[in-house]
């Protein structure tokens, strides 16, 4: 289990996360919600060691990890797809799959076994293995992304806006695939704006506010909660993402204890 306690990260003097809790459980998918600048990308790369956090404590399956860096954090199990897919345009499908087994030092049989296990999951880029990644469309380079991020096999995925910029088709494509990760015990913590596309294949939802998680409840609870659909289901989906930032809106909710 991933379990953040207490967790506040900053920018500066800027304080992002305030004494955030919050725990994904292997076979499980959360979806983290909150407005463009909410704190959901920060809380990610806190969890993942990219950003280091103020205070608190990020533990996983029991193990204290707060002190790792983000390469020693990824080799224990957590993988990070990062907002806007940060794929090599100019190397093929294959050399990215490759760059994300980095440091792996695996033999060539078993990489080809894991090419082999994540091109199974987006069946497309098997096609396009040559292909360099920058002539993909935008659902096939996110789906490339996913990709590299699964090539290590993590224990638990780290999703930031897979949503962004692509067709509801291509989404719930790409969602899709998480039901099939969580049947083999892979945890995934999905943020997104697109709040009813991540509740859907979700078992629990968290909501940010203001750097604080104000409500955590079923995906199902908060599908059915007028609250919660007026600010967040009926909200079009912004096709750029910008930077967490500190100036943020209102809350909608108290925050949780």
């Amino acid at each position: 289990m991933i379990e953040l306690k207490n967790l506040s990260a900053r920018y500066g003097r800027v304080g992002v996360l305030r004494e955030v809790n919050l725990h994904v459980e292997p076979g499980e998918v959360v979806a983290l919600l909150g407005a463009n600048g909410a704190g959901k990308s920060t809380l990610l790369h806190s969890i993942v060691g990219v950003h280091r956090a103020v205070t608190g404590q990020v533990t996983l399956d029991g193990d204290d990890v707060t002190g790792l860096n983000a390469s020693e954090r990824t080799r224990r199990g957590i993988s990070l797809v990062p907002a806007g897919r940060q794929i090599f345009a100019e190397l093929t499908v294959e050399q990215n799959l490759q760059v994300g087994l980095h440091g792996t030092r695996l033999d060539a049989g078993e990489q080809a076994k894991r090419f082999d296990q994540v091109l199974a999951l987006f069946p497309i880029l098997r096609d396009f293995a040559s292909r360099p990644a920058g002539l993909l469309s935008g659902g096939q380079q996110q789906m490339l992304a996913i990709a590299r991020a699964l090539v290590r096999q993590p224990a638990y995925l780290l999703l930031d806006e897979p949503s962004m910029g692509l067709a509801p088709q291509i989404v719930e494509q790409i969602l899709g695939v998480l039901s099939t990760l969580t049947e083999t015990g892979v945890g995934v913590l999905l943020a997104e704006q697109n709040a009813g596309a991540a509740l859907g294949v979700s078992q629990r939802g968290v909501i940010v506010e203001n750097g604080v998680v104000v409500r955590s409840d079923t995906a199902e609870m908060l599908l059915n909660d007028p609250e919660v659909s007026n600010h967040y289901l009926g909200v079009e989906q912004e096709a750029v993402e910008v930077a967490d930032r500190a100036v943020l809106p209102t809350r909608i909710f108290d925050p949780i204890s």
